[in-house]
């Protein structure tokens, strides 16, 4: 069963499944292991950080975690090209694996911004209340 491309927690959990069976293909030599381990860490985190932020306390607290999870979406990213710009791994094996993160990246930032835009609505909100009553 396909995973619907809406349900990011899905899409991470499947992203972070997908990279580690990549890395197990990677050239077995010093080089690959150290850019392997960077890889599975910065893609399991993307998921992990996103999980942390739906159990958010506040908007704050909510956004500082999907900013780590987009750092770490850019770190896994970056990971991708080191394979592909020192020909370790083919073009067309990096390829799905950067696409897909660079949607999930997409997708964070523009929650983000969404939640970015209600922390500043609900201030000017709450500015309106407390002068309403002087």
């Amino acid at each position: 069963m396909e995973t619907p491309p809406w349900d990011l927690g899905e899409r991470t959990v499947r992203f972070t499944v997908a990279v580690i069976r990549f890395c197990r293909a990677l050239p077995r030599n010093d080089e690959s292991a150290e850019i392997a381990k960077q890889l599975r860490r910065s893609a399991a985190s993307v998921g992990a950080h996103y999980r942390a932020a739906k159990r958010n306390k506040s908007d704050k607290d909510y956004i500082n975690k999907i900013n780590g999870a987009i750092e770490e979406g850019d770190e896994s990213l970056y990971w991708l090209e080191v394979l592909k710009a020192a020909e370790i791994a083919t073009p067309d094996s990096v390829q799905p694996h950067f696409a897909e993160c660079d949607q999930i990246v997409s997708i964070l930032v523009k929650c983000k911004s969404t939640a970015v835009e209600r922390r500043e609505r609900n201030k000017g909100s709450k500015k309106r209340q407390g002068t309403a009553g002087n």
